[in-house]
């Protein structure tokens, strides 16, 4: 007997869909009877003014229908998915793990400071995904100077932090988050004193 394979997501309908079909059908019912009802408006329009007028309505009411009936392809068939990354290893070997690239985008270090970018890399770069699979990539656009500082500071902390992160299974890669947190001050792990 073959051993039935874990499934890396699953999507299943909404219990509620009647409503959403019932809600645009009614909706779809009401907006033929205003545009039968602009229609009768406009052939009997008695002066130039009230027809001009009208005719902008209309107009209006096209436009913003349209949207909704635009809409209505995302509420008609609503569906809810779940992913299982967990499941990933037990299909997967870490040679048939596909290349992941992350990119980390920064303009101004005064509105995201240097900190914040080097913790999301280094975050990034301590995925628990094999080194060899994994591009972390950093676009400066503002061509900071300090932002670059920052980053060759960090190339010397994730020397350490990074090997500290996978040999004691640490949750929160975030190394700001991880120090933060009052729970790591009792140095439970070796080499915490070494990253401080």
């Amino acid at each position: 007997m073959e051993k039935q394979q874990l499934p890396l997501n699953t999507s299943q309908s909404d219990p509620l869909i009647w409503f959403n079909r019932f809600h645009a059908i009614s909706y779809t019912l009401a907006l033929f009877a205003l545009f039968y009802h602009r229609s009768l408006s406009l052939l009997r329009s008695p002066t130039l003014f009230s027809f001009i007028s009208f005719l902008i309505l209309t107009f209006a009411d096209l436009v913003l229908s349209l949207l909704w009936i635009l809409t209505q392809a995302f509420r008609w068939s609503p569906v809810r998915r779940r992913a299982y990354a967990e499941n990933l290893k037990a299909r997967l070997t870490a040679p048939d793990l596909p290349a992941l690239d992350v990119f980390i985008c920064t303009a101004d270090p005064y509105k995201e400071p240097p900190v914040d970018v080097v913790n999301t890399a280094l975050s990034a770069m301590a995925f628990d995904y094999p080194a060899e699979k994994i591009s972390v990539y950093v676009s400066d656009d503002g061509g900071s100077k300090l932002t670059l500082f920052a980053f060759m500071e960090a190339a010397g902390f994730a020397r350490h932090w990074i090997p500290f992160c996978k040999e004691n299974s640490v949750k929160e890669r975030n190394p700001q988050a991880y120090f933060a947190n009052g729970a790591n001050s009792g140095f439970p792990h070796n080499g915490w004193r070494d990253l401080q």
